[in-house]
């Protein structure tokens, strides 16, 4: 996410030290490093719920970290996202919950933490098989603004059962068919230095079929809803297709304007060629 730097070269590795740890570009976050292995392959998002006993994965995600179109410049908080993952079937999906999530929660629950709620892995399709980049204890963003709108269960119903330890008396959550695409509109700058307070047009023209998820917004002394943050806005359109769901979302996307407004172009591309 925001922070990281992924370089190719150990020229591009030690500049990001010195930016970090002497020249304070990330202030105090950025006093002590951590040096990773570097994983070649698609970055997927895969979430569960748990209840510490019986685990649901959701459908897989595939988010977009680098700012530019192609996978260029520093990584974000998220520019984009779309589900599920066509590679990511039902046999790999269960594998990777047998493999990754399974453990960790064993694990937990073996030091006396048990775990309910969810459970996010971002994860690399490497050569080799699936590895774990990161875990968090949430659901992920923008993964989550493209899972939840195909989720054909009672949402409510399921954090209940998972708070209460009963996930098991609740058959595995079912999907409606069709895809999600979601793709964020971005304050000029971001992840940078990047001014807020701009007003945001057209929300009120967006198709009923468009969900608009806020992020960094809010309303000034008049009501009028301005920027004020670095992801503004994420929209969402579900459809039968990628194709479809691209129209739609890339649709509504120039129908919302405020200064400087960015978003990347490619959100979902890859799998319309496939």
């Amino acid at each position: 996410g925001k922070g990281v730097v992924v370089a190719q070269t150990r020229h591009e590795a030690a500049r990001a030290v010195r930016s970090m740890l002497a020249d304070g570009a990330l202030g105090d976050a950025g006093r002590e490093i951590l040096v990773e292995e570097y994983l070649t392959g698609r970055e997927v998002s895969l979430l569960a719920i748990t209840d510490g006993d019986t685990t649901y994965p959701l459908i897989p995600a595939c988010d977009y970290k680098r700012v530019g179109d192609g996978e260029v410049g520093p990584n974000t908080g998220g520019m984009g996202a779309y589900a599920p993952v066509p590679v990511i079937g039902a046999d790999a999906t269960a594998a990777i919950g047998r493999d990754v999530f399974r453990p960790i929660l064993a694990e937990m629950a073996r030091r006396g933490h048990p775990y309910r709620g969810v459970l996010y892995a971002g994860l690399i399709l490497t050569p080799d098989g699936p590895k774990v980049l990161e875990f968090n204890c949430r659901f992920g963003d923008p993964e989550a603004e493209v899972i939840l709108p195909l989720l054909d269960a009672d949402l409510l119903e399921l954090m209940a059962a998972v708070a209460d330890g009963r996930l098991g008396d609740l058959s595995p959550p079912a999907w409606h068919p069709g895809v999600c695409v979601g793709v964020v509109l971005a304050s000029g700058g971001y992840p940078g230095a990047y001014p807020t307070g701009f007003s945001i047009a057209g929300l009120d023209r967006l198709p009923d079929d468009v969900l608009a998820f806020h992020a960094g917004t809010a309303r000034d002394a008049d009501g009028t809803v301005v920027t004020a943050g670095g992801r503004v806005l994420t929209l969402v359109a579900r459809a039968g297709d990628f194709a479809e769901a691209r129209g739609r979302v890339y649709g509504a996307v120039e129908t919302v304007c405020f200064r400087d407004a960015y978003f990347r172009r490619d959100i979902g591309a890859r799998e319309t060629r496939t």
